[in-house]
């Protein structure tokens, strides 16, 4: 078989108009506008995905009552090639024409690289293409995401979702022409430079004159050696990418670029930054991100003043944070802030950020005295931050109550999507839990003091519930459900889909909900090492689960009676609830040492297609004849370290042994 690549057909007509259709019309109607010159659009597009996704574009971003002159007059122009005059077009008619600009600079990156809507946004920022609003200097970013949405919209950008993260890129042909627009070959001297070597950089410090030069991409391959103090040369830079394992070191003379607006060390291999970056007061971003600081940040990092961005993470908690970070009063992005007794450093820093958005890690929360030290942060007024993880130091204490009011003081702003708490040492969580109305994912872990659950049933965006070790859990029951008279209230938990708990190893019982509606919308439910644990009682919500597992409980005998599930690990016999699962699709069982044969009943799982079996060790037999017959849609029966039925089955028989 041939692998080398292959040209795709062309769309027909019928796929072209369905592409423009999905793109302008979201499922309404076709209007007699657009069917007035549908087929002036088809000839246009001939066939070509790109060329119908673009026209889609175009007259998604502008009214009925110019579709017809922008096909007439612009489209149906033959003076250029089909795609470049679409192109052109589209680029023509994007507004405001700052958005120009920033399309155009996409081209300077390579055509592989996978763009973060943060780093574009913060080049375009850098760059004075997004102008600040004379009100709300915090503005720039909001805007630079709608112009990021008219790209997209337009189609010269495409987003591109895998494996839960999302990026930004162009296709080939787009990038050809942004690239011919960002330098175009009638100027004498190019503004935006990609570099990859020295020499490159010496032949256009000789060509060029450097106080054009806007944004510099260098990179720089192991083994090649470079004078950095070049750089001191492109005086009028605003964006500098350093970039590749030649690139290891920040020359002093960095702090000569004074009009600096972006520095990106984060694909370098550079561990120290140099005193005189602290003269680049016209900073917005810097971006560190893959090499430790060994030394820590410049003393004077807090002169920089206009920084908006600082893209480093360290999971050192003895990590030094700059001292007198609250001068910083313009930065948004932090994502971690070690608290330290050093002066300067303390958590009250934190009180002047007031635009700080996106995730926050705070360490060493050990370290704050009481309530009203942690007030200071003032969280609660920061309405941008979406993820908040709080986190002591592991390891013994004792709890003299400080964590509580440590805790207590830190209240989050009720925006709040998702916080993490590790290692609190508190008895009980504060009640402020119930007011995170927008919060979707919570995780509480190593918390070993707490002897209940946070009341979080009433929250109604919850979507992804984790607990892990924590100790000291006896017995859930309504307290986690709600407070007060208001577990009269007949549904719990609306919006959760995901809930995980593991390693409770002194939870014994989970109380029933007292005939209330909980979990109503539970898709997986995972239960791990809670070895005490007999028996679920989680109400008359739990029919929508989809994936059940449960591994090393070895007391759990009871599960709700409606409950819906795949996985089962290690207990000592089959919960016989698991044969009203009629549309169970794949049951595995794992670790269940004490079953001799499996019961009868597995028959009744009709919709069954996949059995999976491991480590049973003393399971000698399948179910009866009889009851194997019923299930005419199995497939596939998988044995994993089951010693005794090895020697009574064969894989001739159908049954897959594998060790």
């Amino acid at each position: 078989m041939n692998d080398g690549p292959y040209s795709l057909g062309k769309l027909s007509d019928d796929e072209c108009w369905s592409m423009i259709k999905r793109k302008v019309l979201a499922g309404e109607e076709v209007p007699k506008e657009l069917e007035a010159i549908q087929e002036q659009i088809l000839r246009r597009c001939d066939g070509l995905p790109l060329a119908a996704s673009l026209i889609g574009g175009l007259l998604l971003n502008n009214g009925k009552e110019k579709w017809h002159c922008i096909v007439q007059k612009s489209l149906l122009n033959e003076d250029q090639s089909e795609i470049n005059q679409i192109l052109k077009v589209s680029f023509d008619h994007l507004s405001p024409p700052s958005v120009k600009k920033c399309f155009a600079y996409c081209s300077i990156f390579s055509q592989d690289t996978e763009l973060g809507e943060d780093e574009l946004i913060e080049h375009w920022v850098a760059e004075g293409f997004v102008l600040p609003d004379r009100e709300n200097t915090g503005m720039m970013e909001e805007r630079g995401g709608e112009y990021l949405r008219i790209l997209l919209q337009s189609s010269l950008l495409e987003k591109v979702a895998d494996e839960g993260s999302t990026y930004y890129k162009m296709h080939d042909l787009v990038h050809d022409f942004a690239k011919s627009v960002l330098n175009p070959k009638s100027s004498s001297q190019d503004r935006y430079l990609a570099l990859h070597s020295y020499e490159e950089m010496a032949e256009n410090v000789r060509r060029n004159k450097p106080a054009s030069i806007r944004s510099l991409f260098l990179h720089l391959k192991g083994g090649m050696s470079a004078d950095m103090n070049m750089l001191s040369r492109f005086k009028h830079l605003h964006v500098l990418k350093l970039s590749g394992f030649g690139v290891m070191f920040l020359p002093s003379s960095i702090g000569k670029l004074l009009r600096l607006r972006l520095l990106d060390i984060s694909s370098s291999i550079i561990s120290s930054l140099p005193e005189s970056l602290c003269k680049l007061y016209n900073l917005q971003t810097l971006a560190i991100y893959n090499f430790p600081l060994e030394e820590g940040f410049p003393k004077r990092m807090s002169d920089l003043i206009s920084l908006r961005h600082l893209n480093y993470y360290h999971d050192d908690e003895e990590f030094i944070m700059p001292v007198q970070m609250g001068r910083l009063t313009c930065l948004q992005t932090l994502e971690f802030f070690n608290v330290s007794q050093k002066r300067g450093c303390g958590i009250e820093e934190l009180g002047t950020l007031k635009y700080l958005k996106g995730s926050l890690s705070l360490r060493n929360l050990g370290l704050v005295k009481g309530k009203e030290a942690a007030k200071q942060a003032k969280l609660f007024e920061k309405p941008n931050l979406s993820r908040l993880v709080f986190k002591w130091k592991s390891g013994d204490r004792e709890s003299d109550n400080c964590d509580e009011n440590v805790l207590e003081g830190l209240q989050p702003h009720p925006n709040l999507q998702e916080l993490e708490i590790r290692y609190f040492m508190g008895n009980k969580f504060p009640q402020w839990f119930m007011n995170l109305a927008n919060l979707v994912g919570l995780r509480i872990e190593d918390c070993q003091r707490c002897s209940e659950l946070p009341t979080v049933g009433q929250l109604p965006s919850l979507k992804r519930l984790y607990l892990k070790r924590l100790d000291n859990i006896r017995s859930v029951g309504d307290e986690f459900y709600a407070s007060g008279s208001c577990t009269r209230r007949r549904k719990f938990f609306p919006a959760l889909e995901e809930l995980r708990v593991e390693y409770m190893e002194n939870w014994v019982e989970w109380k029933d909900a007292d005939q209330v509606d909980v979990f109503p919308m539970l898709r997986d439910f995972h239960i791990l090492s809670c070895r005490k644990l007999t028996s679920i009682k989680t109400g008359y919500g739990t029919a929508s689960i989809e994936e059940l597992s449960i591994d090393t409980c070895d007391n759990l005998r009871e599960l709700p009676e409606d409950v819906f599930g795949s996985t089962l690990h290690h207990s000592e016999s089959l919960p016989h609830q698991i044969q009203y699962l009629t549309a169970l699709t794949k049951l595995s069982l794992f670790n269940f040492g004490g079953i001799e044969v499996l019961p009868g009943w597995i028959g009744n799982l009709v919709s069954l297609e996949t059995l999976v079996l491991w480590n049973c060790e003393k399971l000698r037999s399948l179910p009866y004849e009889a009851a194997m017959r019923r299930l005419t849609k199995l497939t596939r029966v998988e044995v994993h370290f089951c010693p005794l039925l090895r020697q009574r089955y064969t894989p001739q028989r159908g049954i897959y042994l594998e060790e």
